[in-house]
């Protein structure tokens, strides 16, 4: 039995080491330089409410819906409509390899949301922005962050 539990613990431990995180404020200064600050409407703390919610702020986040389809990157874009997994049928509206965004200089998963945000819906495309971020103050995610 300890055996066991020891065994699962290392497992636990080395999925949350493959995990590729990104400081809050660092994912800032990203999405500042990328200029998404107010980019349709939408202040990076929308953006950084948006991440944490999909990621937690984990850039390699992949995760398999029901569907078949596939969440890529730190704001989980789906490859039936945004990317191409080569695994499932995709309109590939990004125009981008799935396995691209999850690159940890988030240019291609940034160019690919702007898009998604740009289209009718904007950030409500995204459920757990709906569910998390829209209409609810969000300043605190910039708290500490300084961009220049």
């Amino acid at each position: 039995m300890t055996t066991l539990l020891l065994i699962s613990l290392v497992s636990c431990l080395a999925a949350v080491n493959q995990a590729s995180l990104i400081n809050r404020c660092d994912l800032a200064k990203v999405l500042h330089q990328e200029d998404l600050d107010g980019f349709e409407g939408y202040s990076l703390s929308d953006w950084l409410c948006l991440a944490f919610g999909e990621s937690h702020f984990n850039i390699t986040k992949v995760n398999e819906n029901t569907d078949g389809s596939f969440d890529y990157g730190i704001f989980q874009i789906n490859s039936h409509y945004w990317c191409n997994d080569y695994k499932s049928h995709t309109e590939n509206i990004c125009q981008v390899d799935c396995q691209e965004l999850l690159s940890p200089n988030l240019l291609s998963i940034i160019n690919c949301a702007k898009k998604i945000v740009s289209r009718t819906g904007g950030m409500k495309n995204w459920v757990k922005w709906r569910l998390h971020c829209a209409g609810r103050p969000l300043s605190y995610w910039m708290t500490g962050c300084h961009l220049a």
